[in-house]
């Protein structure tokens, strides 16, 4: 993209009034991806940024609280290294695509930044996408990042 295409892309880019970043982590690589790019729209649009995990049901509620808690400070720690000025973080139990997107809607957020493993074929049939069932049930405009 060069000259007058470029110019009005970036004329776009300087009309958003991205605020609040939502960035939905399970602590994959593919979210790690999301975490980077995140913070960096976070740090560019002076926005702030919140990790939000979802808890499958996988572990009991104290187990959870104990690991998950731990790891998003880690990662809180990690977008504070990166340049974003308020980060905070979230976690509950849920379904993974519709707590995402509940939170999007009934947080205030501009923005949903989600990690996506990928997986196509019989992967894909059988373990599902919830980056794909957050675009398609968030009214929040969602960027979907590969690892």
């Amino acid at each position: 993209m060069t000259g007058p295409t470029r110019a009005l892309e970036v004329a776009r880019m300087a009309e958003l009034q991205w605020k609040r970043v939502l960035c939905p982590v399970d602590f994959s690589e593919e979210s790690r991806a999301a975490l980077r790019v995140a913070s960096d729209l976070a740090r560019r649009f002076g926005a702030e940024l919140t990790l939000f995990h979802v808890d499958a049901g996988a572990q009991t509620m104290l187990q959870a609280s104990e690991t998950i808690g731990g790891q998003l400070a880690e990662w809180k720690r990690q977008a504070e290294e990166l340049g974003v000025g308020t980060v905070s973080t979230l976690n509950r139990p849920g379904d993974p695509a519709m707590a995402i997107s509940e939170q999007a809607s009934a947080g205030g957020f501009d923005l949903v930044v989600m990690g996506t493993h990928g997986r196509t074929g019989r992967d894909h049939a059988l373990i599902g996408s919830v980056a794909e069932n957050v675009v398609r049930l968030c009214r929040v405009p969602a960027l979907t990042v590969h690892a």
